[in-house]
C-alpha cells in the first residue's frame, strides 16, 4: 500500500496552487485518485485533493459543451449533452466502481496511452482551461508536451458536437483493455482519427500516413504487430465514415 507525507484537501483554487508551489519537493495532485496506486511515489509525496476547490457539472455552450474538470466519468456518461462517442468510450475506462469517482479533468491529466476516452476528446477538439491562463490549450496540445500542466490545474474541459462518428479496437478479449484502438469523427474539416497504443498517449494521426509512428512493444505485442493494427483500424475507422479504404 502507498505511503504519502501529507494529504491535503483545500477548499479553493488558490490554496491548492499554494500548495503545489510551496517547500514540498514532490506534491501530486489528485481529483478521483484512481491513478494514485499506479504510480511510483516519492518517499516524502504530498497529495493534493482538489475535488472541494475544482467544479463539477455539464453545460452547453453553442456549438460546444463544457464540463467542469471534476464531473466523474459516471456523470459525463449519463448526462444528455454528451456526444455519444464520448459515453461510449468512457466506458471502457473501466468497471463502474472506477468511473464513479474518475474525473475528465484526471483523465486527460494522466493521459493514459491505452485511454480510449481521451482518444474520443482528441477527435471532438477537446480543449482544457487551467489555472493561470484564460486561452483554452488543445488536449492534443497537451498530449504532446505534457509540461503544459506544471503547476497548473485543469479546471473545465470543452469539446465539440456534431459530426458522424465511430471506433474501433483490439485487445486480447473483449473486456481486457486495448492493444491499439481508434476513435474517429467526420466534420466540414475532414476526418480526425486519433489512435491509442502507439505511443506514450492518445495522438491525433494523418489517417493517410502513419509511417511516423513507432509504438512501443510489450507482452502483448511487438511495436510491428501495433503498427499493423493501427493500420488496420484507421482503414475500417474512415472507411465507415465514407473516406478511401
Amino acid at each position: 500500500m502507498k505511503t504519502i507525507a501529507a494529504y491535503h484537501r483545500p477548499d479553493s483554487i488558490d490554496r491548492a496552487l499554494l500548495l503545489l508551489t510551496g517547500p514540498s519537493a514532490a506534491t501530486v495532485v489528485i481529483a478521483g485518485g484512481t491513478y494514485l496506486n499506479t504510480e511510483e511515489l516519492a518517499p516524502d509525496t504530498e497529495v493534493v485533493d482538489i475535488q472541494d476547490a475544482v467544479a463539477a457539472g455539464v453545460e452547453r455552450q453553442g456549438d460546444r459543451v463544457r464540463y467542469g474538470a471534476m464531473t466523474r466519468l459516471t456523470d459525463l456518461i449519463e448526462h444528455y449533452e454528451t456526444p455519444p462517442l464520448l459515453a461510449t468510450l468512457a466506458r471502457r475506462e473501466g468497471p463502474n466502481t472506477l468511473r464513479n469517482a474518475a474525473t475528465i479533468g484526471g483523465t486527460i491529466a494522466c493521459a493514459h496511452p491505452e485511454s480510449e476516452l481521451v482518444a474520443g476528446l482528441l477527435v471532438h477538439d477537446a480543449a482544457v482551461t487551467v489555472t493561470g491562463t484564460d486561452a483554452e490549450i488543445p488536449v492534443s496540445s497537451i498530449m504532446r508536451d505534457r509540461s503544459q500542466l506544471d503547476g497548473a490545474i485543469i479546471t473545465s474541459v470543452t469539446v465539440g458536437i456534431g459530426g458522424e462518428t465511430t471506433s474501433d479496437r483490439t485487445g486480447r478479449t473483449p473486456a481486457d483493455s486495448s492493444i491499439v484502438a481508434a476513435a474517429a469523427r467526420v466534420t466540414p474539416d475532414g476526418i480526425h482519427v486519433a489512435l491509442t497504443g502507439v505511443a506514450a498517449t492518445p495522438v491525433l494521426v494523418d489517417p493517410d500516413d502513419l509511417s511516423s509512428l513507432d509504438p512501443p512493444a510489450d507482452f502483448r505485442g511487438s511495436s510491428e504487430y501495433r503498427l499493423e493494427l493501427a493500420r488496420i483500424l484507421t482503414e475500417r475507422v474512415v472507411t465507415r465514415l465514407g473516406g478511401a479504404s
